[in-house]
């Protein structure tokens, strides 16, 4: 039907924290930690939409490589205008791609990477 989210595993949750919620603007649903598992759940939506569960856990395993290793290769970010998205994540203190056009689309795209990594894509809606 569609997807309900998407779950991140991050090395420095304060980090991920404020990269997902201060450059990428997402709107937090609820913040838990889970003694337990010593371990913060982070809910976050774009406008009222869940898309993202940000975690943390102790000593995570790394990212074999980027992004050909199997498994999730990007997360994509729908944008209306990728290149005032681009200035703006720049402006934030961001290292961007240059914009590239889909060659069978037409439509305008470039990467970035979260905190630890992750090749995270805006693409023109």
């Amino acid at each position: 039907m569609k997807i309900h989210h998407i779950a991140i595993i991050c090395s420095d949750y304060e980090v991920s924290k404020k990269f997902y919620t201060e450059i990428l603007d997402l709107n937090i649903i609820r913040e838990v930690y889970r003694e337990e598992r010593q371990s913060y759940k982070l809910d976050l939506a774009i406008g009222d939409h869940y898309v993202i569960e940000l975690f943390s856990f102790p000593n995570p395993p790394q990212r074999p490589s980027r992004p050909e290793s199997c498994g999730l290769r990007h997360l994509a970010f729908s944008v209306e205008n990728v290149k005032e998205k681009r200035e703006e994540l720049i402006h934030k203190g961001l290292e961007c791609e240059e914009i590239r056009i889909d060659e069978y689309t037409g439509k305008e795209f470039f990467f970035t990477q979260d905190p630890d990594q992750l090749p995270l894509e805006f693409y023109e809606m």
